[in-house]
């Protein structure tokens, strides 16, 4: 008569159980919309203090929104080269960049500027191996040297590079 014991026992524990499981669920939930609330304001171009009291809904409209105001990107009947597929990655990183770095407040507007100028004088020869599509017979000219020494690290040594 041990199998009425066991099933008893079990939708117990299950009963006992599913508020636990219902709270962690939630938990996923919020830590995701919290996340993706502080993803979408600044590539809105909105500051995260004016939002601090945003609806799970508004977080998830404008992201709907976002998504939507993306440039479609074409489906081409061929296969890209990695090459093409590089440079056209780069083009898109530069161009969201373009837009979303002076919104950030990041850089000084100058060193913005002449971060994105040299982006896109560097898209217009970039490879996929750090050269550059012009001539490959010939040594690369060196960089001239900085008008003004790089400015100092914004946040100190606990600042995270992607280098």
């Amino acid at each position: 008569m041990g199998l009425p014991r066991r099933a008893a026992e079990s939708a117990e524990l299950r009963k006992s159980l599913k508020p636990l499981l219902e709270k962690r669920r939630r938990a996923r939930i919020n830590a995701s919309l919290s996340q993706l609330r502080g993803l979408i304001l600044p590539l809105l171009g909105r500051e995260s203090s004016r939002y601090s009291k945003l609806e799970k809904a508004d977080i998830l409209e404008m992201t709907v929104r976002f998504l939507q105001e993306l440039p479609a990107s074409p489906c081409p009947a061929v296969a890209p080269t990695p090459s093409d597929s590089f440079r056209e990655g780069y083009r898109t990183c530069l161009a969201r960049l373009a837009r979303v770095l002076p919104a950030c407040h990041v850089l000084e507007p100058g060193v913005s500027t002449r971060l994105l100028e040299h982006l896109r004088r560097r898209a217009a020869g970039a490879t996929p191996d750090g050269g550059h599509s012009r001539d490959s017979g010939r040594p690369a000219s060196p960089a001239p040297p900085p008008a003004s020494p790089p400015p100092a690290p914004l946040g100190g040594p606990s600042l995270w590079r992607p280098w």
